[in-house]
């Protein structure tokens, strides 16, 4: 298979601008019908089941995190939550790899304003993703997401918005 790390790189890219844009659909669209997105406690954490996790979602909570997003009366979300992400850094680990034609990794800072107050995420990103894909324009989706925050081990207020 012939990588192109630019289209990669606009790939990545496009998703953080989707959800900068708050158009939690289209995000949504990028990944596969079978997707998990992760979001671990801890950075050496080896599998969602094991223990508790920030966020684990199967492709139908994902679902469910849009509908409430895109609820006008989801109370976490009033005012709604603006957010800027920088992506970088982005390397594919592996082709055909953990049930991805390509692992992606990237970090990344979000930052996340709401009611007067302004929050910073940082860390890693690990996509696995497939590609010859329908309903992707540029043939790729995402098979699986791992979000992995600096400061998981902190004390993180209530988070909303994916990373």
């Amino acid at each position: 298979m012939s990588i192109d790390m630019r289209e990669i790189e606009q790939f990545l890219f496009r998703e953080a601008g989707l959800l900068d844009g708050a158009q939690f659909n289209d995000w949504l669209a990028l990944f596969t019908d079978t997707a998990w997105y992760w979001v671990p406690i801890s950075p050496d954490q080896k599998d969602p089941h094991e223990t508790v996790s920030i966020i684990y979602d199967d492709r139908r909570l994902l679902e469910t995190r849009v509908r409430r997003l895109k609820n006008a009366n989801i109370h976490a979300e009033e005012p709604r939550t603006r957010t800027s992400r920088v992506i970088g850094n982005v390397m594919v680990e592996a082709e055909k790899a953990e049930g991805a034609d390509i692992v992606v990794s990237s970090r990344f800072q979000m930052t996340e304003f709401r009611r007067d107050r302004q929050r910073v995420f940082a860390g890693g990103a690990r996509h696995g993703l497939v590609t010859g894909v329908g309903g992707s324009a540029d043939g790729f989706r995402i098979a699986w997401k791992r979000v992995d925050l600096i400061n998981s081990e902190g004390m993180l207020d209530g988070i909303t918005v994916p990373f």
